[in-house]
């Protein structure tokens, strides 16, 4: 069991049709026919949408979004068209709303790995590939691997799991070709990635991109490169051999599976409110990363 603890109910804007809810994200179109995008604070952990927000996260994502499709941009095209808030919305809307082209979405979790870590690991432990490709002997957690790599997996409805493909049944859902173009967009905005990451002093060990059609024209678009979509390592403490310390959520991970919560992330009661430090821990990641990215101060 999982899914939302408490699932919100959508926000009616006049001229906005609500298309859907998911962990983070509202979706609407507009009159023109454009998908309004709006990112909420709402956490997940353990396949759970969490009661407790996280303030200003949906903002930091959307703001660093933003920022990492304007570093992109000779590589690839991004389905933003504007970042008004729409007439009628919430004020709260205001750095957190993108409207963007809606696209012929491919269905495959476009993802890159430069490290080994999370689901890979597991893969690797037990017959030394992630998503069929062979890996050498020797690698453990947080180990760098020999060359990036392409390892897609299939999206999941809120409260599933992703679950990591082949190169092969990617092939075969969506044709060779466009497979062939998802893994070399998917790897060329990686290596762009990973290399601004590491000029600020942050490993970029992978992260997972969504790409859409518009016509013959691969673009991308949901969010990128965020903490909640990547998983960004400080590079000053990077060491192989055990779980590194992240960008992330991890503050309400290791929260939830401690005594401190009661919470057993096997049953199937859903998980409690977060205490306050947890919240303000976990924000102060999510602004630590987007500072340092992209060198500017949060306000």
């Amino acid at each position: 069991m999982s899914g939302f603890v408490e699932k919100p109910e959508p926000v009616q804007v006049p001229g906005l049709v609500h298309l859907h809810t998911g962990k983070v994200r509202d979706l609407y179109r507009n009159e023109a026919g454009d998908l309004v995008m709006v990112a909420s604070d709402r956490i997940s952990a353990y396949d759970w949408v969490l009661p407790t927000e996280i303030p200003d996260k949906g903002r930091v994502l959307t703001q660093l979004s933003l920022w990492w499709f304007d570093q992109l941009a000779d590589l690839v095209p991004n389905h933003v068209l504007s970042t008004e808030v729409p007439a009628g919305a919430p004020a709260d809307w205001a750095g957190r709303t993108m409207i963007c082209k809606n696209l012929e979405m491919v269905p495959v979790e476009c993802v890159a790995r430069g490290y080994l870590t999370g689901s890979g690991l597991a893969e690797y432990r037990e017959s030394r590939t992630v998503c069929g490709l062979a890996l050498p002997e020797g690698l453990v957690d947080g180990s760098a691997l020999p060359a990036p790599i392409f390892t897609p997996a299939t999206k999941a409805e809120v409260g599933e799991h992703d679950e990591n493909v082949s190169y092969e049944e990617v092939a075969r859902k969506v044709g060779a070709e466009v497979a062939a173009l998802l893994r070399q967009t998917t790897l060329a905005v990686y290596g762009r990635a990973r290399d601004v990451a590491r000029d600020r002093g942050i490993v970029l060990a992978d992260t997972k991109f969504e790409f859409g059609f518009e016509g013959d024209r691969l673009i991308i678009a949901d969010e990128v490169l965020t903490p909640d979509s990547s998983r960004f390592w400080p590079a000053d403490v990077w060491e192989p051999g055990h779980a590194q310390p992240s960008y992330d959520k991890q503050f309400v991970r290791d929260w939830l599976t401690s005594d401190a919560s009661g919470w057993d992330r096997h049953g199937e009661q859903p998980p409690p409110a977060l205490p306050q430090e947890i919240v303000d821990a976990t924000r102060a990641k999510y602004v630590e990363a987007y500072e340092r990215l992209t060198g500017l101060t949060w306000s």
